[in-house]
């Protein structure tokens, strides 16, 4: 019973977070949080973050290049109001890379509404250039690494002025091994895409090419798919991990996927790293089976160019996104904050 409840919530939930590699499961959480990385900075030193992992995402190391980049705007001033029983849970997909460390190029927040029998989702580009209390101004996607969730969730609260109660952080190991045991699945693709692949479908050029409607994937095109970033945008990823979730939400509901609970579990589970307890999830159990018995009950939404400000750092050259806080406030209050 524990593996169907677990392989349930976590396939409904966590699965939203697909845009991602398939890498080891180890080595996640290098760093442990603690009260030195959540000490107030009113000064806010920037600092770049690197294109790629590398030794400079040391948390032990001090910030020394300082650059003059900082957002237009003044962030969210309080937390906001929370619907009656709500439930945020973040959603985090690393990248981790064996002596590179790791960042968390996913970072969505999904909004519970046991209550209502609904859920929200929300993604952030891995590029928004925001305060990182204690820290200063950086990229969203090194929170996790540099302070473990309570520095991820106090980025949230920081910035936005919405509150995380858990987190789930997952590298996808299985992530083609759940699809391929779903027999593939077929994503309704709403632009065409042609991108470097590695896969046998590729042209002579090595590019694949998908065109708009549906479309069938297996694992490996659905994990090319999400991650593809060649000829797109991060913005056009999140659409199309989007886009991925669907799918798969569908495709469960075409299948009994109790039946299939332990070789699903077996091919997710140790993949995810989370602070959801047996208990938490039980009370959730309700939600995962009504929203797989009806999509619509799940809304999507993405923090996109209207409301960011695309703009290179000028000491390190690192292309980052500056957030526009008043239209991702009213971004927030539709998705997270509207049952």
């Amino acid at each position: 019973m524990r593996k169907i409840i677990l392989i349930l919530i976590f396939l409904v939930f966590t699965l939203t977070a697909c845009n991602l590699p398939a890498l080891p499961v180890t080595g996640l959480n290098p760093v442990s949080a603690g009260a030195i990385w959540l000490t107030s900075d009113p000064n806010r030193p920037a600092t770049a973050t690197p294109f790629m992992p590398d030794a400079s995402l040391n948390p032990t190391a001090t910030p020394e290049n300082v650059v003059e980049a900082t957002p237009n705007q003044e962030p969210t001033e309080s937390v906001i109001k929370r619907p009656d029983q709500q439930v945020n849970i973040l959603i985090l997909g690393s990248d981790f890379r064996p002596g590179q460390g790791y960042r968390t190029d996913v970072f969505m927040l999904l909004s519970l509404y046991p209550k209502e029998g609904t859920a929200s989702v929300i993604s952030f580009p891995r590029d928004l250039y925001i305060y990182l209390p204690g820290i200063g101004n950086q990229r969203i996607n090194v929170a996790q690494p540099f302070g473990g969730f309570e520095l991820s969730k106090a980025v949230l609260e920081e910035n936005f002025g919405v509150t995380a109660d858990h987190y789930v952080m997952t590298n996808f190991q299985g992530f083609k091994g759940i699809i391929n045991s779903l027999g593939g699945i077929n994503v309704n693709v709403s632009q065409y895409l042609s991108d470097h692949c590695e896969l046998p479908q590729g042209d002579a050029n090595k590019n694949c090419t998908v065109y708009a409607g549906v479309n069938y994937m297996d694992g490996d095109t659905a994990l090319w798919y999400v991650r593809s970033r060649y000829s797109t945008s991060d913005l056009d990823r999140t659409r199309r991990a989007q886009e991925v979730i669907l799918a798969i939400f569908s495709k469960l509901m075409s299948l009994n996927a109790i039946s299939r609970a332990p070789e699903l579990y077996n091919l997710y589970i140790n993949s995810v790293e989370t602070d959801l307890t047996v208990s938490d999830i039980l009370q959730l159990l309700p939600l995962a089976t009504s929203i797989l018995n009806d999509t619509s009950k799940l809304r999507r939404y993405a923090i996109g160019i209207s409301e960011v400000t695309p703009t290179t750092l000028p000491q390190s050259g690192a292309a980052v996104l500056l957030p526009n806080f008043d239209a991702i406030h009213q971004l927030i209050l539709q998705s997270a904050y509207t049952p």
